[in-house]
């Protein structure tokens, strides 16, 4: 099924929409985010000195426990945050493919909408670049710098977000591909959409984690296709 609702919420009331970037503006299945991963290990090694799989293993766990591998090396290592995401982000993007239909469908929402990124405001540009047709579809790119580095699913990013653009919580919608990224919204009052991969998804660089979907309460919907999902708002 391309479109799994936990619970009927409406949107009738939401007047800013916030969306994730990588991996909910364009499909986990074109693997840009594949090519990140890899550049991040071999930053990992550089960085640890460990053996790759060693040094691999602990990027997630980073990943995992501090919700950017950034995080976690600034945190435990010192690094240079500028100095690593103009590294991993030095990728090819043509995998992303232009999706009009995508970008029709966010631009008839009512209201406001964002892009809400762990990613840098540079690496958003060239991927709404190959969606094609984007100029002034959002109102800002908050990006991991305006959040002082201090990620999702971090209340601090949150928060910022919101301060900056005062949004109203109760009156705005979160769609993200990670579950844990939903959470905060959820408890502060926003509409939640969990963009998922298809179900025969499978990505050897991709853990369990990364693709869950327990349908908890903090995930008010789940879709595969955000477009048609869009279009058929409830």
């Amino acid at each position: 099924m391309n479109d799994l609702t936990p619970s009927p919420r409406s949107f009738s009331h939401v007047t800013d929409w916030v969306f994730d970037l990588d991996n909910t503006l364009y499909p986990r299945e074109c693997n840009l985010f594949a090519q990140i991963d890899l550049l991040i290990s071999d930053y990992m090694v550089n960085v640890t000195r460990l053996p790759y799989q060693e040094a691999r293993a602990l990027q997630k766990a980073y990943y995992r426990d501090y919700g950017t591998t950034l995080n976690g090396l600034m945190q435990l290592h010192e690094v240079d945050p500028d100095h690593f995401l103009t590294t991993v982000h030095a990728i090819d993007y043509s995998p992303v493919v232009a999706h009009p239909d995508l970008v029709d469908a966010i631009r008839a929402l009512p209201g406001r909408k964002f892009i809400l990124t762990n990613g840098d405001v540079g690496h958003a540009q060239s991927v709404l670049n190959r969606l094609g047709n984007a100029d002034g579809l959002f109102e800002d790119i908050f990006d991991i710098r305006a959040m002082s580095y201090r990620p999702k699913p971090l209340a601090e990013a949150y928060d910022a977000f919101f301060q900056k653009h005062g949004i109203d919580a109760r009156r705005a919608a979160m769609f993200d591909d990670l579950e844990k990224n939903l959470m905060v919204p959820h408890d502060t009052g926003m509409a939640t959409v969990q963009v998922i991969a298809g179900e025969a998804f499978v990505h050897e660089q991709v853990e369990a984690w990364e693709l869950e979907r327990t349908g908890g309460a903090h995930v008010h919907h789940m879709t595969a296709d955000l477009a048609g999902f869009l279009r058929k708002l409830p």
